[in-house]
């Protein structure tokens, strides 16, 4: 950013020097803010692994993946590849092999993140709707089995993206930093491809997430009725239902997570549709469009600092592990210099008696 000169007049594309100064440096502020968040990535892993949430192990399961999926995009897509561009600019990971590598990881850990809510929002919708399937699918070896599937072509899907960058300048026989190739976006392979890419990630999660909990919402407000009925609550009788109540929970974390993904993608996709149906590079954007699409690439990665904040909202048994991990070291302080008093007055004692 130092590098930009801010008092350079508009180039072709109608955007200055000092806006994208301007823009880049609300951007760095942000991701330091993602960066600092996402260390909550850390706690919210070791709590969910203990497994004293009161989840069953299959959700546990996609719970933790979730979670690790997330601080891998943040410690890829944010440190590796968008802070050290602010502070380490010549460093060995602005190379355009590495560079381009970095870019693949980027993708892999942001579609696993994506699809691992998806698998989640599924199961759930398997759980609480399929009776018959839920004895088989909803499994911890199911889950694992589902998970490392989605790794595995995910990481072969996005191999592509290696070889879409080029790069922007020479230095003793060095390539230095990435761009897209010109024909990324004219190419009819590269552009038949871009489209694939958007349409498993986001376009298609949107419809999958609608979809399940749609079904979810018919199907729990059809037996919530057919239960109040049968336990005479609809003549004004009072009866607890435990299996309500647990799916009620399983309710609002599903709908908290699906509804946090779809709000904070939401920009994203509409850039997508719009630069695809409108036939605008990105790279020719004016003023306004370049500060949209810089904070729905930035809302975006917000979503994969979340989750950790809506386990916390929605399940009380994770905030009580949560507390009993924060209040720990400060037990312990206590408990040590509680014991060195003793101690000390054991012995002020024994000195005074002789």
């Amino acid at each position: 950013m130092e590098f930009l000169k801010v008092d350079k007049s508009p180039g072709p594309d109608g955007i200055s020097q000092r806006l994208q100064k301007e823009v880049r440096e609300k951007i760095a502020d942000a991701l330091r803010m993602i960066f600092q968040l996402s260390l909550v990535n850390f706690v919210a892993i070791l709590i969910l692994s203990m497994g004293k949430c009161g989840l069953s192990s299959c959700t546990t399961h996609y719970l933790v993946a979730m979670a690790m999926a997330d601080l891998l995009f943040i410690v890829i897509e944010v440190i590796l590849l968008r802070i050290s561009s602010y502070y380490f600019l010549e460093s060995l990971l602005h190379t355009t092999p590495v560079c381009s590598l970095i870019i693949v990881l980027v993708y892999v850990s942001r579609d696993c993140s994506v699809w691992f809510t998806i698998t989640f929002s599924f199961d759930r919708f398997v759980a609480i709707c399929c009776q018959k399937l839920k004895t088989k699918y909803c499994t911890k070896k199911a889950a694992s089995v589902v998970l490392a599937m989605i790794c595995i072509l995910f990481c072969l899907k996005n191999i592509p993206f290696y070889f879409a960058y080029q790069p922007v300048k020479i230095i003793n026989k060095v390539p230095w930093f990435c761009n897209e190739k010109p024909s990324y976006y004219s190419d009819p392979g590269w552009v038949a491809f871009s489209w694939f890419d958007r349409v498993l990630n986001p376009l298609l999660p949107y419809i999958l997430i609608l979809l399940f909990n749609a079904l979810t919402v018919r199907y729990i407000l059809v037996t919530s009725k057919t239960r109040k009925g049968l336990k005479g609550q609809s003549k004004g009788k009072n009866h607890s239902d435990p299996e309500m109540e647990s799916r009620r929970m399983s309710v609002i974390l599903l709908f908290t997570i699906s509804g946090n993904f779809i709000l904070l993608w939401l920009l994203y996709v509409i850039n997508f549709l719009y630069y695809n149906i409108m036939g605008i590079s990105p790279n020719y954007y004016n003023a306004a469009l370049y500060v949209f699409e810089n904070v729905g690439i930035m809302l975006a990665e917000l979503s994969c600092c979340t989750n950790t904040f809506i386990y916390g909202v929605t399940q009380s048994k994770f905030r009580e592990q949560l507390k009993s991990i924060v209040k720990y070291p400060i037990t312990s302080i206590i408990q040590l210099m509680s014991k060195e008093d003793n101690r000390v007055a054991k012995r002020l004692s024994s000195v005074s008696s002789h």
